[in-house]
């Protein structure tokens, strides 16, 4: 502790420290830059966490791609003259195509099979389809 000597009474009093200013009183434009920073730190980390995928979840562009591969394959079966008049409904998950539904004969099944295969995206066809 320093002392410090009084020039009126020559009494030696201890200096009494000063409440310093934290910086970000002094200077706010370094709060802002720094909450700017954590706010878009925080929003990438979310982006990256939100979108991705797990094994029983699709990430939000695989889920548009299996929305895609499912129109293609939908509209393929449909323009297939043999399988207008099926039931089949298509479902798609990371490219895995299902095929269900009710069908006329063995050959709808294998002809729908196959419309799916040659549908561009398309991973693998589960086939779930029953004869009426």
């Amino acid at each position: 502790m320093a002392l410090e000597m009084n020039p009126v009474s020559h009494a030696v009093q201890p200096l009494v420290a000063q409440p310093v200013q934290p910086l970000h009183r002094k200077h706010p434009m370094i709060t802002k830059q720094r909450f700017s920073v954590l706010l878009l730190a925080a929003a990438a980390f979310t982006t990256m966490v939100g979108c991705a995928a797990t094994g029983k979840q699709e990430s939000t562009g695989q889920y548009v791609d299996d929305t895609v591969i499912t129109t293609r394959v939908k509209t393929a079966i449909f323009k297939e003259d043999s399988l207008k008049s099926a039931e089949i409904n298509v479902e798609t998950f990371k490219g895995a195509v299902q095929l269900s539904g009710f069908v006329n004969s063995e050959a709808d099944i294998n002809r729908a099979v196959q419309v799916a295969q040659g549908v561009p995206g398309v991973k693998s066809v589960k086939n779930d389809m029953r004869m009426k």
